[in-house]
């Protein structure tokens, strides 16, 4: 009894301390299992409420504004004719007739006071805009502010009662691999709940100088834009935006750490104002890096230096090799653009740089950015006949407003006010791509045939805009 008994206390004091031991060393296979969800059904049922349907009306011409924000891979026009085909064909030999375009799209509460965060693509231009609630009482709905750089809106609805206001998240914290909710109205279908995992971080897709994307497998589709993307805990951590029609499974949010200093600002001031410090920028390739000797290959290259602004005052030199702002590294012109732009106007910063070799800290004064800093470029002090101050499209440029270096066309430095061009709603920063179906690659194209425009007679302009594409623009005498 006593030999049998001790082996087998052995036996099973060994087969416990190997279990031990395989537990100790395998703890992912329970992690696993947690890693699915048993179902969203509670997530969904605290946020729909949260959740609108915006409903919005537009007036139209022929001819209008070509805007692709849910745009396809391939064929950038969507399978649909080339607008250069038409603008250099019969385009303009039809007469413009005027139509109202309905169109569909989502948005969240974010108080109870009724405000409303959307994308701007959403309502921008819209002659009204109608919110409609889960609980299916509908608002009208006017515009407190928007920003399409951002492709961000904050709209607002009265007299509406016991709103549930969604909470803001944290995007930082967001994982590649972890679970989102989409909540939205794909195809006008409301209150409809997607899920999937966060794909990818920070994202750029050509939508606009600030693309910081957070890429999703969450059905998305045309309707759900300005609804959320949510974390399991039903807090907001992007608002849907774009996808790519002929992918599948692939969707874009804005990061709602991205998006809440800009609400912000919509919120108490009706529009964005961003930092500035005058500098014209591009990546640090590896050539460039070992050239000026950066032994971590990462920073920002400085272009230019514009004579009088923040960053020339504060000592920044044409070559300096930006390596962080405030203590935060940059390794691309993105990130540095992003986080200039983000400082308030007036607060100091530190650029942190190398310059021959040794690293230096300057401060400079952020100063507020504004469209007509363009005209720093312009090689004309006058505008013109219409009232546009242009320039040549420089590869710096180009990067500047997400465009292939190799694109063509003049750029739109400034607008006269009250001029022809600003009563067809020419802005700074357009890019003018041809005139009266003759194309328009340089400053020397633009001149000669606005020498040969008569005066007395409309121009039909194809101009390319920052985050709507292209546009067709006819400027009356």
């Amino acid at each position: 009894m006593r030999k049998i008994f001790v082996p087998v206390v052995m036996l099973f004091f060994f087969v416990a301390l190997m279990a031990t031991l395989s537990l100790g060393t395998s703890p992912a296979r329970s992690e696993e299992v947690a890693m699915v969800p048993a179902n969203f059904s509670e997530l969904a049922e605290m946020a729909r409420p949260g959740v609108v349907n915006i409903r919005t009306e537009r007036t139209m011409k022929d001819g209008g504004r070509v805007f692709r924000h849910f745009h396809g891979g391939g064929d950038p026009f969507g399978g649909r004719s080339n607008p250069f085909d038409e603008f250099f064909g019969p385009f303009f030999d039809q007469p413009q007739r005027e139509f109202k375009q309905q169109s569909l799209g989502s948005g969240f509460i974010i108080d109870k006071e009724g405000f409303i965060v959307t994308n701007n693509h959403v309502i921008d231009e819209a002659d009204q805009i109608k919110v409609k609630l889960a609980d299916e009482k509908e608002y009208d709905a006017k515009v407190v502010g928007r920003d399409p750089k951002t492709d961000l809106a904050l709209i607002k609805i009265e007299g509406a009662k016991d709103l549930h206001p969604l909470q803001l998240g944290d995007s930082e914290k967001l994982k590649v691999g972890t679970w989102v909710v989409a909540i939205g109205s794909p195809f006008g279908l409301e209150q409809t709940v997607t899920a999937g995992i966060v794909s990818a971080k920070k994202r750029v897709i050509g939508a606009g100088p600030y693309d910081d994307f957070i890429q999703t497998d969450a059905s998305i589709n045309p309707g759900n834009s300005g609804g959320p993307l949510l974390d399991l805990k039903g807090n907001v951590v992007g608002i849907n935006t774009a996808i790519v029609a002929s992918g599948q499974g692939i969707g874009f949010a804005i990061p709602i750490n991205m998006a809440r200093s800009i609400v912000d600002q919509l919120k108490d001031k009706g529009e964005v104002t961003r930092g500035w410090l005058g500098i014209g920028i591009q990546d640090l390739t590896p050539e460039l890096a070992d050239y000026y000797g950066i032994e971590n290959r990462k920073g920002v290259l400085v272009t230019q230096v514009f004579e009088d602004d923040p960053a020339a005052k504060a000592g920044v030199k044409k070559n300096d090799i930006i390596t962080a702002l405030n203590g935060h590294p940059v390794s691309t012109g993105r990130e540095l653009s992003s986080q200039i732009a983000n400082t308030p106007v007036g607060d100091k910063t530190k650029i942190t740089l190398f310059r021959g070799g040794k690293e230096m800290t300057l401060t400079a004064t952020v100063a507020k950015r504004e469209d007509r800093e363009l005209r720093a470029e312009s090689g004309k002090k006058e505008s013109d006949a219409l009232g546009l101050q242009v320039s040549d499209l420089t590869a710096e440029r180009a990067q500047q407003f997400g465009l292939d270096k190799d694109e063509t066309g003049v750029l739109v430095v400034d607008v006269a006010n009250d001029s022809r061009a600003d009563k067809a709603g020419i802005n700074a920063g357009d890019i003018v791509k041809g005139i009266n179906r003759q194309k328009v690659e340089n400053l020397d194209d633009y001149q000669t045939i606005m020498k040969k425009a008569n005066p007395k007679e409309p121009l039909n302009l194809l101009i390319m805009r920052r985050n709507e594409g292209l546009k067709a623009v006819k400027i009356l005498p």
